[in-house]
């Protein structure tokens, strides 16, 4: 883990109260949409990007939809739709 991530999981830890907490969840909900939307942003239908499918292989495909938080990627390779949350996407070519 890095100094960041091991300084936010101390600080998690020394909440004292149920509300402190349900604040900080809060806070981590809002990062991750904040996330997701800036890569939805940056892409595009067209694009190829690449992101770790199930059973941890890579999956290499072209966008068909962008949504708000998600984008529709379809496999170069089987043809196969995914419905993948835009934060775990990594763009490889621009309108291949």
């Amino acid at each position: 883990m890095s100094n960041t991530v091991t300084k936010a999981v101390e600080a998690i830890y020394n909440l004292q109260s149920n509300d402190e907490l349900n604040e900080a969840i809060e806070a981590i909900k809002l990062k991750r949409t904040a996330l997701a939307r800036s890569v939805t942003r940056k892409v595009r239908v067209g694009d190829v990007v690449s992101f770790n499918g199930r059973g941890g292989q890579t999956v290499t495909g072209k966008v068909i939809k962008v949504n708000t938080k998600t984008l529709v990627v379809e496999d170069s390779q089987s043809r196969t739709r995914w419905k993948v949350t835009a934060s775990m996407v990594t763009p490889l070519a621009i309108g291949v």
